[in-house]
């Protein structure tokens, strides 16, 4: 593994461990509970401690000090990017053609082009695709995603955002398929079902430890939270029969009724042990 992947991979990681359990401790971890929780995932402590230093330069983090105990809390940005990756994540609706759909349009003058990096950096990560150049789109109930993100972003000079319905012409379904990578999507589902389908039959008759819990159902949440961000949440009826998609929910929903109760026992148990460190 190169130094960049692992890299994101372990900020990914921390992340992960921020938005499950800092927010429920005021916001806040110490640099000795989070390098005691990456060392449950196998994690060196100055790996982790190197990557925590390059989320605060990134401004993921603040470094925060309580009761003299050194530590790090979320940034206000990062709050608010968690808070909606909440519902994105763990409440996600599946949408149906009749929702209609959000649509972007932009225009971006060639001479402020990181804006427009900027502009189609941010509606990939929401899942949008490409109906035509200047045009994404993606089910209506993103709209308002849409517009959170593209504000604080301070884009909105260069965009509008619509709602709308497919009136006439050509087969949606077909449409679809040029708007979205449904193959690569597909294929990000398989390496999630292939991956964990065998942690579900292993912990589904119960007596799983908190630790194992823990070192379990982190790496579990962090694969599949880049997940509801490539899939928009696409109504069935324009997707492929028997879309995996489907079936890769359903077992995340499984592993994390199962898994987070008990991965939080863990957790918490180290985060207040560390407290004082």
């Amino acid at each position: 593994m190169t130094a960049e992947p692992r890299d994101s991979r372990l900020a990914q990681l921390i992340i992960t461990i921020f938005g499950l359990y800092a927010r429920a401790e005021g916001n806040w971890l110490s640099v000795a509970a989070v390098v005691a929780l990456m060392a449950d995932l196998g994690i060196e402590g100055q790996a982790a401690r190197s990557s925590i230093s390059r989320l605060k330069r990134r401004g993921v983090l603040d470094s925060e000090r309580r009761s003299s105990v050194a530590g790090y809390a979320l940034s206000p940005p990062t709050l608010e990017i968690l808070a909606e990756g909440d519902v994105r994540i763990f409440e996600r609706a599946r949408a149906t053609e009749e929702d209609g759909w959000a649509l972007v349009v932009f225009s971006v003058p060639e001479s402020e082009r990181e804006k427009r990096h900027a502009l189609r950096s941010g509606l990939t990560r929401l899942g949008f695709g490409t109906a035509a150049p200047g045009v994404w789109i993606a089910p209506a109930n993103l709209a308002r995603a849409a517009r959170d993100t593209l504000r604080r972003q301070e884009l909105t000079e260069y965009v509008d955002v619509f709602t709308s319905r497919h009136f006439a012409f050509g087969d949606v379904r077909a449409k679809v398929r040029r708007w979205w990578d449904l193959d690569e999507l597909s294929r990000l589902y398989s390496e999630f079902l292939h991956r964990y389908a065998p942690v579900r039959r292993r912990v589904s008759d119960g007596g799983t430890a908190p630790q194992e819990a823990f070192q379990l159902y982190v790496p579990m949440l962090t694969h599949w939270r880049q997940l509801p961000y490539r899939d928009p949440g696409l109504p069935l009826s324009v997707l492929p029969e028997g879309w995996n998609g489907v079936t890769a929910g359903e077992l995340f929903a499984d592993l994390n009724a199962i898994l987070a109760p008990l991965a939080e026992k863990h957790a918490l148990k180290v985060v207040d042990g560390k407290r004082a460190q």
